[in-house]
């Protein structure tokens, strides 16, 4: 926002320079032109009655410079302003007061030459000196050529002075809009910024955000759209959570009702499978499909279970210093001791939940000896100085590159291609284990290897100080009954 705040005042004042360059310089030129227009007209005026009223019948034919002096017409033209004089007589020649006049005769211009010679009276701006001059000339008949040098340093002044009061105006112009562009562009923004504001309140939760509606501009428009945006997304997420709500309710009633009798179905199951050597062939297959199917529905209300503790907030952690080492390699060998253990020299402490390591660490395996069976599992500890990462990577057949961030949703299956016993699966293992990963702090990802296979990652916070620290590092571990954990019972 400090971005098109900065851009907008720096439009403005742009804005404002330009709009004051293009006053300053037309006000310039009209009085420039003004002012030379003035001068001009009263020369011309000067230099008429000066060959029309003065100079007739005061010079004999053939007249030259002597004449010209003796005549009185220097002082008669003097009478009428103060100016230059140059009598040209062509016989190199001329009259010329004041003296240092002389080279500017031989710089007339030649258009100012030509309109003389024609009887027409003419004017050009000539340097003279240090200054400018304009120089009028004229012929009456066919008598000398005679021109009026008249200074212009009356004019110059003025026109210094302007372009002197044009530049501080202008940069008074430009310092006002300097100190004020912030303040416009600031107001003319306050609606967006408050837009971005009430945004930052939606997306932290806060759905009842809304925009003041002032005036009637495209601005006021804007809010009043964003306030109608506002109450249809506050509408949609609250019929969302009704829903999510009764959905959640629903799957813990079900679980809840589903455990009664499913223990009655464990315990019969358990008769059946306690006599199956004594059934015939057909009737013993299908008492095992019974006693499999009973197992997996017991398996599939216990993770309904957990997760409706999850919702409802119900899940406590009872934190102690764990030897991460130890939990990894016994939930390895209790559930997939086929895998192949790293594990750093010295032992990893850290404050965590050994019943929750064991069911995240479990289901991760469990999902690598289901969906890759017999490829090669690898777990490894990495000890960092911040956080610990368990990592258990597989070869098995892997999954689709945008099946990866779904792994963790409830129900969710990859299709077969990850394995054919894929659908005995419920699709709540990964998705417990990454509630409980959240629970403890940490952070559970899925990555394909480059060669076919996951990578699962276990990410957890170093709550205390690794191997290599004091000697409160070991301490609890030796002071703490840790056993190994044990795979998750079977009915």
């Amino acid at each position: 926002m400090r971005g098109i705040r900065f851009r907008l005042a720096v439009t403005l004042l742009a804005l404002v320079a330009v709009t004051v360059t293009a006053i300053g310089v037309g006000t310039y030129a009209f009085v420039e032109a003004r002012l030379r227009e003035s001068l001009v007209a009263e020369a011309s005026r000067q230099a008429q009655f000066n060959l029309s009223v003065l100079l007739p019948g005061r010079l004999p034919p053939d007249a030259t410079s002597s004449d010209f002096a003796a005549s009185g017409l220097p002082e008669a033209f003097r009478l009428r302003g103060d100016a230059g004089l140059i009598v040209d007589f062509g016989d190199d020649d001329p009259f010329v007061e004041p003296t240092s006049l002389l080279p500017v005769l031989a710089q007339l211009p030649a258009s100012l030459r030509d309109a003389v010679d024609a009887g027409r009276l003419g004017y050009a701006w000539q340097p003279v000196g240090e200054g400018n001059a304009l120089i009028v000339g004229g012929r009456q008949g066919d008598g000398p050529a005679i021109y009026l040098v008249i200074d212009a340093a009356p004019v110059e002044g003025a026109l210094g002075q302007l372009r002197l009061g044009l530049a501080a105006a202008g940069l008074l112009a430009v310092l006002v809009a300097l100190a004020t562009a912030g303040l416009i562009a600031r107001r003319i923004l306050r609606p967006i910024v408050s837009g971005s504001v009430a945004a930052a309140r939606m997306a932290a939760g806060d759905l009842r955000a809304r925009l003041p509606v002032e005036g009637r501009d495209e601005l006021a428009a804007w809010a009043a759209e964003f306030n109608r945006m506002a109450d249809a997304l506050e509408s949609t997420i609250e019929r969302l959570q009704v829903a999510q709500q009764q959905n959640r309710r629903f799957v813990a009633d079900v679980s809840h009702e589903l455990r009664t009798p499913l223990t009655a179905l464990v315990a019969e199951a358990s008769i059946i499978e306690a006599g199956l050597d004594r059934l015939e062939p057909d009737a013993r297959r299908a008492a095992e499909l019974l006693v499999g199917d009973v197992r997996r529905l017991r398996v599939l209300v216990d993770d309904l279970m957990e997760l409706s503790r999850f919702d409802a907030e119900a899940e406590a952690l009872r934190l102690e210093p764990v030897d991460l080492g130890r939990v990894v390699a016994g939930v390895v060998a209790a559930r997939l001791s086929a895998a192949r253990v790293s594990l750093p020299d010295g032992p990893v402490v850290v404050e965590s939940d050994v019943r929750r390591l064991d069911r995240i660490l479990g289901n991760v395996l469990d999902n690598a000896r289901i969906h890759a069976p017999g490829a090669p599992v690898e777990v490894t500890l990495t000890a960092g100085v911040a956080e610990v990462e368990v990592t258990i990577a597989d070869h098995g057949p892997g999954v689709a590159e945008e099946a990866l961030p779904h792994l963790f949703e409830r129900f969710y299956k990859v299709d077969p291609a990850r394995a054919a016993t894929a659908a005995s699966t419920s699709g709540l293992g990964l998705a417990i284990a990454a509630e409980h990963a959240a629970l403890l702090g940490g952070t559970l990802r899925a990555t394909a290897r480059p060669r076919g296979g996951l990578a699962f990652t276990l990410t957890l916070p170093v709550t205390r100080s690794l191997p290599g620290g004091d000697d409160a590092d070991t301490g609890p571990r030796e002071a703490s009954s840790m056993s190994e954990p044990t795979p998750r019972p079977e009915p």
